[in-house]
């Protein structure tokens, strides 16, 4: 979706005029005469406030605590841009009411969202690749995670300035325009900024959304008082055959938000991994007597949960793998060109006749020198990670690490900004540019025999920075269009962007640890069978107290038949007490029998850690491996993009039904509200709205509601607050002993809850209305509102 140039000079002020005369006499630029912003350089308004930057800050650090559970629990996000926006706008209009305050700016608002909009790019990162810390045998501890995080978020903006003006300016045009970026969501959170400006877009959707979904979330998951999961199994087809869903709210909202195509998409990879592959494995399976590895015991006496656990787990992983190589390749030519004309835009940046304010940026030198300084501090912290286990030329091995981050962070900063404008944020393969960057950082380990437990950490850490830097970038340039089209002053988003990259970089860490911490289970059951030698014992120096006892702790690596994770060793020199965390966690019940109720599959961390271990610890089951490649070849050889296929395939079908609902919706709704285009209406502005409409605002309503509930849930989980949920929140269905821990009106309704499925449904029906136009409609914006005074 591009920028609508004939509908933002619609709303163009007189003052814009004369600046239109202006030629940028930049090399490379296409049009003669100067872009005109609704808002014109010359005019002077409040723009950078503390009441904007702050509220931009907050409403960052709710959404990447959304985002961040999101992630987790499926492995996707939706940009924040456009939520935080109509929030910006609604807030502001109350505390005006209320408060008797001054009307705030259009810019201010702008700058409200490129703050808040920091939050849900780096919760991506983080979420995506530091739980892979636990897969490779090592706390998830929070200087890790806030190092990481900073320098990530940070480092893809400062790389970014420098390309704002060959992608934003220079190739700034209308849909069909040659060697144009169109910024989709850019373009939209412009169009909901100036509807704002003009009296239209109440956040009014935005908050019902959010309440009924919070409501229902807590309902289901944090009262149990309705079942979370609902299963159909058919078992005429197969004994392990199953369709399920969760009655999950916020994945409605994800699906309606992606669309029918990739809803579909990713259904087809459910339907494939759980309806044929599970089936397969059962069918032949049943007839072997004896254990087929990587399984433990013999197929016929596995569960559904097992079989996925041991085969199919391992199949989407490999998917997923080679879904994100195929998704670089396909986007090589895009990056040579990217690169070239990058470089060739930047020689010629200069000659300007005139800085005008809507195009002020961060010096050179802030961004030269700010980038230099982040790398040296990541290779200090490299450095000191080496040397404090004692690996030979550990200043040289960090050194190498920041080296790699810089040359895989330009180019994937760049490929990540140039994709949003042409995809969008929300499709721009991130995850891809990871696996790319581990896959070659692992390589080159490899070959320079780089191969110790905390040499993987550190190419971990190199993926992880390079991942959140891209994704930020991605983030900032959305923004920074944005900015250009309302007539922001580009160097005061990049400040309110660091800023607000900082706050929810110092947050989000201690928001991972309590996911993490909310779902773990400390187990005495089906613990290996296996004895330390005297040595491995006594070199085993960090300790744990559980149940007045104390351990020391072990972290396995590369033991046979012992699976990773973290052991309690007892005076014996065996292990007491698996410790299993909610993230990568492989145990849904405690040792007593209840269900534990925060546990984060991580899809796309476990396919980082498959491939870490994999390429540097040469340990990978490479038959199943190879068949889920296999499948991402063949869709793409179908001519159907296959990361979305692949993610089906990885995580459970309980996830992905409720956004495949959500994508079948938001067909419906665009099939009942379809009209002819309106004269003179271009491509730009049709996607605009849509993107816009009161669907996509009702559905960021759900998936803020649903993921921030998730969020309390996993407070309320934790030892402090025992107590009050002891009071107020386990009431539900204390019926009978044998009831304990079961949803209430499953006691009423039996082993399928139809209340539940009513109640989904219901949600569904104000979904299809509310995005049909039928409910919840805004009252129009004034035709003639007028802009602010220069």
């Amino acid at each position: 979706m591009a920028e609508s140039t004939d509908a933002i000079r619609d709303f163009a002020s007189p003052e814009g005029e004369a600046d239109s005369q202006i030629h940028s006499r930049v090399p490379g630029a296409r049009t003669e005469v100067a872009h005109q912003p609704y808002i014109a350089d010359k005019q002077s308004i409040p723009e950078f406030t503390f009441q904007a930057v702050l509220a931009g800050t907050l409403l960052g650090i709710v959404f990447g605590a959304s985002s961040l559970y999101l992630v987790l629990r499926v492995g996707l996000t939706v940009s924040a841009s456009i939520p935080v926006a109509v929030l910006s706008i609604t807030l502001f209009r109350a505390f005006t009411k209320i408060f008797g305050l001054r009307p705030a700016t259009i810019l201010e608002n702008n700058i409200t969202q490129t703050a808040g909009s920091a939050g849900e790019s780096i919760a991506f990162g983080v979420g995506v690749t530091m739980p892979a810390l636990m897969l490779l045998g090592f706390e998830m501890d929070i200087a890790r995670v806030m190092v990481v995080s900073v320098l990530g978020g940070l480092l893809g903006i400062l790389m970014m300035i420098p390309l704002r003006r060959a992608f934003i300016v220079n190739m700034h045009g209308k849909p069909g325009d040659p060697d144009t970026l169109l910024y989709p969501e850019g373009t939209a959170c412009a169009e909901v900024l100036i509807s704002g400006e003009k009296g239209g877009t109440s956040g009014k959707t935005v908050f019902v959304g959010f309440g009924i979904a919070f409501l229902m979330k807590f309902l289901i998951e944090g009262m149990t008082l309705l079942r979370l999961t609902v299963s159909v199994p058919l078992k005429f087809f197969n004994r392990v055959a199953v369709v399920a869903t969760d009655m999950a709210p916020e994945l409605l909202g994800v699906g309606y938000v992606i669309g029918v195509r990739i809803a579909s998409i990713m259904m087809a990879g459910a339907v494939i991994g759980n309806l044929v592959i599970v089936p397969a494995i059962a069918t032949f399976g049943d007839q072997v007597a004896t254990a087929i590895a990587p399984g433990t015991k013999p197929i016929g006496s596995m569960n559904l949960a097992e079989i996925q656990k041991f085969y199919l787990r391992f199949i989407g992983a490999g998917c997923v793998t080679a879904a994100g190589i195929i998704s670089m390749m396909r986007t090589l030519p895009l990056i040579y060109r990217s690169f070239r004309a990058s470089l060739g835009n930047l020689r010629g940046s200069g000659g300007a006749t005139r800085i005008l304010r809507t195009d002020r940026d961060l010096s050179g030198k802030a961004v030269l020198f700010g980038s230099a300084g982040l790398l040296a501090l990541l290779a200090v912290f490299l450095v000191r990670e080496l040397s404090a286990a004692g690996v030979a030329d550990s200043l040289i091995k960090g050194v190498l690490g920041a080296g790699l981050v810089l040359i895989f962070g330009f180019l994937f900063v760049t490929v990540s900004s140039r994709l949003t404008g042409e995809i969008g944020s929300s499709s721009n393969p991130i995850s891809g540019m990871t696996v790319a960057t581990l896959a070659l950082t692992c390589l080159i380990f490899l070959t320079l025999h780089m191969t110790s437990p905390v040499e993987s950490v550190v190419a971990l850490s190199v993926g992880a920075v390079v991942c959140i830097a891209a994704s930020n970038a991605g983030t900032t340039s959305q923004d920074l269009k944005t900015g250009y089209l309302v007539g922001a002053t580009p160097i005061y988003q990049q400040w309110a962007i660091l800023i607000g990259a900082i706050s929810s970089a110092l947050v989000i860490g201690y928001i991972l640890l309590v996911f993490n911490q909310a779902g773990t289970i400390y187990s005495k059951k089906n613990l290996p069978k296996v004895t330390l030698s005297a040595a491995d014992y006594d070199a085993l120096v960090d300790r744990e107290t559980f149940e007045g006892t104390e351990y020391r702790v072990w972290r396995p690596r590369n033991v046979n038949e012992v699976l990773p994770g973290k052991y309690l060793i007892d005076e014996h020199r065996k292990p007491a007490v698996l410790v299993d965390p909610a993230i990568t966690g492989r145990l849904e019940k405690r040792d007593d029998g209840t269900d534990v109720k925060m546990k984060f599959l991580a899809p796309k961390t476990e396919v980082i850690g498959i491939i870490i271990n994999g390429v540097l610890q040469q340990k990978l089951n490479w038959g199943l491996i190879l068949i889920g490649a296999m499948l991402s070849v063949g869709l793409e050889l179908c001519g159907v993009g296959s990361l979305a296929f692949a993610v089906g395939v990885y995580i459970p079908m309980q996830y992905t039904t409720p956004i495949f609902l959500g994508g079948i919706i938001r067909y419906m709704v665009e099939r009942i509200t379809a009209k002819p285009a309106a004269p003179g209406q271009d491509e730009a502005t049709a996607i605009a709205e849509s993107e816009t409409g009161p669907g996509v605002l009702l559905s960021s309503g759900y998936i803020a509601g649903g993921t921030l509930a998730g969020v309390v849930i996993a407070f309320l989980q934790l030892p402090f607050f025992e107590k009050f949920k002891t009071n107020y929140i386990d009431f539900a269905v204390k019926a009978s002993p044998q009831d304990e821990g079961k949803p209430y009106f499953t006691l009423l309704a039996g082993d399928f809850d139809f209340a539940s499925v009513i109640v989904f449904a219901v949600l569904m029906l104000f979904l299809l209305l509310v995005g049909a136009n039928k409910l919840l409609r805004d009252a129009p914006a004034p035709p003639n509102a007028s802009l602010p005074p220069s």
